[in-house]
């Protein structure tokens, strides 16, 4: 393990020096580059003094960019990243989130959206992208329907206005916001559908 693996590791875990449990990511003091450049310059300067303590100044600079580099492949998994890039994550890959979520919910929405995607448009993808954004699975009624008849011209199923109606029951209404809510449905919807969306209350169990 290299001297940026480790330092990465320990900062993950909130154990480098002077990074507090729970923190963004910050610089570690006294970090050494696992390249030094000093090393690597013709034998010619390996004794000359100026030399050494110019190169090394640029060490300092570097160690942060090796550090990146020697683990780059964490900072692209969703469950591994720091906290502050999967923030960037979520936005590249086009999550239905706001940023106010839990940090577990953010990188189980990212490990999920290339899934969501495929989905995107449907009533399978509605469900999915309203539940995760706020942990409960919505009622969805749709305009459209199928069916089948043994005979010709039988009744249609659906009603001929198209339309989506997305109702989200929880127990206190009050901490949703039915704005967020539109939102994330306008986002997920078949595009061509028009479209009402309701935050209510889940109705009491009975002989309460």
């Amino acid at each position: 393990m290299t001297a940026g693996t480790e330092s990465v590791r320990l900062r993950k875990q909130g154990t480098a020096p002077g990074t507090p449990p729970g923190s963004r990511r910050q610089s570690v003091p006294d970090l050494g580059s696992a390249h030094p450049i000093g090393e690597q310059l013709p034998a010619v300067f390996a004794d000359d003094d100026f030399v050494l303590r110019f190169v090394s100044g640029l060490d300092v600079v570097l160690a942060p960019v090796f550090t990146v580099l020697d683990c780059l492949d964490a900072y692209f998994t969703p469950s591994l990243a720091p906290e502050d890039f999967v923030d960037w994550l979520a936005d590249w890959v086009g999550t239905e989130l706001d940023g106010t979520e839990a940090l577990p919910l953010r990188r189980h929405a990212v490990a999920s959206a290339v899934n969501l995607h495929r989905v995107r448009g449907t009533r399978r993808g509605l469900s999915a992208a309203v539940e995760l954004a706020f942990g409960v699975r919505p009622e969805i009624t749709e305009s459209g329907g199928a069916t089948w008849s043994s005979r010709p011209l039988g009744a249609f199923p659906g009603t001929p206005r198209p339309g989506l109606h997305v109702a989200l029951r929880v127990r206190d209404p009050a901490s949703v916001d039915p704005h967020r809510l539109r939102s994330v449905v306008a986002a997920a919807r078949p595009a061509h559908l028009p479209f009402t969306a309701e935050v209510t209350a889940t109705p009491a169990p009975e002989g309460t």
